[in-house]
């Protein structure tokens, strides 16, 4: 009975020193592996276009930084005003993943700047808008020969007021441009430095109700101006993964938002300090999609890519369906 209980004492001390160190090596880290696991641990940029957009919800609700964490990866967000200043960043690669609309996108192609379109997020129409004062006498868009005009150069505005340009006979040397971004364009319109400013929602609708300003005559706002998701090509080749992510988030927080358009709307409201009528204006100019890129709008930004190449925008002429990926989000719709 002696021999059975010193044997059965060495039986459990060995059980328990196999025990704890399992644990010590199974279950905890020393510091080399927990050093090693910092170092091998992703970073990934994500700039927001402009601050007020799904990826604004994405980031307010942490929902990209909760599914990167399954990849061992981290997030960094960024907010920019347009898409050209985006494109800089992208150039010293500290933007991974973004929207662009069709002027900055096609700018970036053609500057060769590696990155892909992996989802077309709306088609543009009817964004762009041409305020001019409620006392101006220019009744059309042939009127606005010789005026000066403030738009942020690059973006989707300038090349919306390009193409009316052209569709009315005139081309950009006939007007004075002025680049300013939204945020400057708003005091040099109101203060008459300017004779009309290209912009989008909520100024269209704040202005005109305030009886500050008027959409310019005859103009015509389907022009189509596409805007898609954008992400790098190294992230593509190195880690598929965090797209197929990405736009996964991307899917999740379109649904949110439509199921929650209040809350979404405050939501915004409270990170950009403006009040809730005006990001409900602004929600309602865009219509939130998620679709592959469509061969309309790829007919419509290589139609894009010929009309800024001949103004001498574009310094090459590239061929838009070579920067497209919709092997992403025909997975992720699938």
């Amino acid at each position: 009975m002696k021999k059975n209980n010193v044997f059965n004492k060495v039986v459990f001390t060995l059980l328990a020193s196999f025990l704890l160190l399992g644990t010590i090596f199974v279950g905890s880290a020393t510091p080399a592996q927990a050093a090693k696991a910092d170092k091998d641990k992703l970073t990934i940029n994500v700039a927001d276009n402009g601050g007020g957009s799904i990826l604004s919800i994405i980031k307010e609700k942490g929902w990209l930084e909760a599914e990167f964490k399954k990849y061992n990866a981290t997030v960094t967000w960024s907010e920019f005003p347009s898409g050209p200043p985006i494109l800089e960043a992208f150039a010293a690669k500290r933007v991974d993943f973004t929207f662009l609309g069709d002027g900055a996108a096609l700018q970036g192609q053609a500057a060769g700047l590696k990155f892909k379109n992996i989802a077309l997020i709306s088609d543009g129409k009817g964004i762009s808008k041409i305020l001019i004062p409620t006392d101006s006498k220019i009744k059309s868009v042939k009127d606005l020969k010789g005026k000066t005009i403030a738009v942020a150069k690059g973006t989707t505005f300038h090349v919306f007021l390009l193409k009316a340009l052209i569709k009315n006979g005139l081309k950009e040397s006939d007007v004075k441009l002025v680049n300013l971004q939204l945020a400057d364009g708003l005091p040099a319109f109101v203060s008459g430095k300017v004779d009309a400013w290209v912009t989008p929602e909520p100024y269209v609708t704040q202005l005109i109700s305030a009886k500050t300003a008027k959409l310019l005559p005859g103009l015509d706002t389907t022009i189509p101006a596409p805007s898609a998701l954008i992400a790098r090509s190294s992230i593509i080749k190195s880690h598929p993964e965090l797209v197929t992510a990405f736009l996964e988030v991307y899917k999740e927080a379109i649904a949110w938002r439509d199921d929650n358009l209040e809350e979404a709307a405050q939501l915004v409201a409270d990170k950009k300090k403006y009040p809730i009528e005006i990001i409900k204006i602004l929600n309602n100019s865009f219509n939130y999609t998620l679709t592959p890129i469509t061969k309309e709008a790829i007919d419509a930004q290589q139609k894009t890519v010929n009309l800024l190449y001949d103004a001498k925008f574009l310094k090459k002429k590239v061929k838009y369906s070579d920067s497209i990926d919709n092997s992403f989000i025909n997975k992720v719709l699938k």
